[in-house]
């Protein structure tokens, strides 16, 4: 997104953060919701064309989402999507990649409030690194022409009881809504966003063998204080990685063995 439409969500993400706050509202009957109104709009190109057009009054619009979904959804929902057609978009797709990603969000903000944000985060890396390394699962999980029912069914096997209840609806969701993304981008991106709920980095580390409790601890409190936020340890195993770790923040990537890197971490902090 760019221009608008990036102001306009976060103005939304802004919204739904006070509600998601709010000790009355469910977050994730709220993400229930604005997964149905993603959906909708994904499929009527001329609605989220009216309700996009700069043209239109900003009234005239919230007012047609209140008539459309006031009804099927809570009044909570209902207002938070009248007020992110108020803003302005750059392009329809964009307020539906909106609506999408507050969904997401509101998911990902009744994890935290259930106190399960960390466990969520390492599940879905955790479930991407699974499907990256079977092609049978991956080829199942993204065939068009399996059911939806077919797929959850395959998911709720493999998740169910093993993953905590949000993993396995995020995961779920992405899975038969792609709206075009790839399960390994869409996988990625919302780790990002549950690292992003707790305003942390991801660092991807890779390791010969895995880290012990003081050198993650070390790795982890290192990196905080290179790139000035918590961090969030994704840990992988890879025997090729000869002599130590590999670490992904974002593009940036660090190769070297862990004992010179935390000494070269040092070393940049105090010069």
């Amino acid at each position: 997104m760019n221009g608008a439409s990036r102001e306009a969500l976060a103005a939304a993400r802004e919204r739904l953060d006070a509600l998601t706050d709010s000790t009355s509202v469910d977050a994730s009957k709220l993400a229930d919701e604005l997964a149905a109104v993603t959906a909708l709009l994904d499929r009527e190109a001329g609605l989220r064309r009216v309700l996009t057009d700069p043209a239109q009054p900003a009234e005239a619009k919230a007012e047609l989402v209140q008539r459309l979904i006031g009804g099927q959804v809570s009044g909570a929902t209902a207002d938070l999507v009248a007020g992110v057609v108020r803003s302005r978009w750059s392009q329809p797709r964009d307020l539906v990649d909106a609506l999408e990603e507050l969904a997401d969000i509101a998911d990902l903000a009744a994890a935290e409030k259930a106190g399960t944000l960390d466990d969520v985060e390492d599940e879905l890396f955790r479930f991407g690194r699974i499907v990256a390394s079977n092609t049978e699962l991956r080829a199942a999980l993204t065939d068009r022409s399996a059911s939806t029912s077919a797929k959850v069914e395959l998911l709720h096997r493999l998740l169910g009881g093993r993953a905590k209840p949000t993993t396995e609806r995020l995961v779920t969701r992405l899975v038969t809504e792609p709206r075009g993304r790839s399960l390994e981008s869409g996988l990625e991106s919302l780790s990002k966003l549950a690292a992003q709920r707790r305003n942390r980095l991801v660092a991807t580390v890779t390791s010969a063998v895995p880290l012990t409790g003081p050198q993650k601890q070390r790795l982890g409190d290192a990196l905080a204080k290179l790139y000035g936020h918590r961090m969030h340890l994704n840990l992988d195993v890879d025997p090729d990685v000869v002599g130590g770790v590999r670490v992904q923040v974002g593009d940036e990537v660090i190769n070297g063995s862990l004992a010179d890197r935390l000494d070269d971490v040092a070393r940049r902090m105090a010069s």
